[in-house]
């Protein structure tokens, strides 16, 4: 078999492997950098329980080949707390109770740190009222929507929106 060199970073860390190229991106976080925190949900995208920032953007990390992602920058939800302390989008899941089983956990958090960003810098949604608006309302609607690819078995939907509202309110 032959091994496809990979060199990208991880959450600011430069990771150098050899891999088989058939290796999905969240196969090799979870099993050759031990970054346990993304989740096989389905392993189809239909859940989002594996989401991951690439270059900032917000993807399915079960459906891309790891050897796309050469020179990647990604971003795992192991990444965002600092020194110990929670990021803003953590500690308000944890504050409106946006998780029961927290399986889906990591993923909606690293989509809605991509969705967040997504909006400040403009792009609208499926709902969106006004696309020749410059500033977008960050409505239930709009988080509902935009957060729509991430599933929960739990339901923990209306506090997930909530936290999120609640970041954005504050503009962490």
């Amino acid at each position: 078999m032959n091994l496809a060199k990979l060199a990208l970073r991880v959450n600011g860390r430069l990771e150098q492997r050899e891999v088989d190229p058939r290796t999905s991106l969240l196969d090799l976080l979870r099993e050759h950098l031990a970054l346990t925190g993304s989740k096989k949900g389905c392993d189809h995208g239909q859940c989002g329980a594996c989401t991951v920032l690439v270059n900032g953007r917000r993807i399915n990390a079960c459906l891309t080949l790891a050897v796309m992602h050469e020179g990647d920058e990604i971003e795992t939800i192991e990444s965002f707390a600092e020194g110990g302390a929670l990021h803003p989008l953590q500690a308000a899941f944890v504050d409106h109770d946006g998780f029961q089983c927290g399986y889906c956990t990591p993923g909606q958090i690293c989509s809605a740190m991509g969705m967040l960003q997504e909006w400040r810098a403009g792009m609208p949604s499926q709902v969106t009222q006004d696309l020749g608006q410059t500033e977008i309302a960050l409505s239930a609607e709009e988080i509902r929507e935009r957060m729509s690819g991430n599933l929960c078995r739990c339901a923990a939907y209306p506090n997930i929106v909530k936290a999120i509202a609640e970041v954005a309110e504050r503009g962490a």
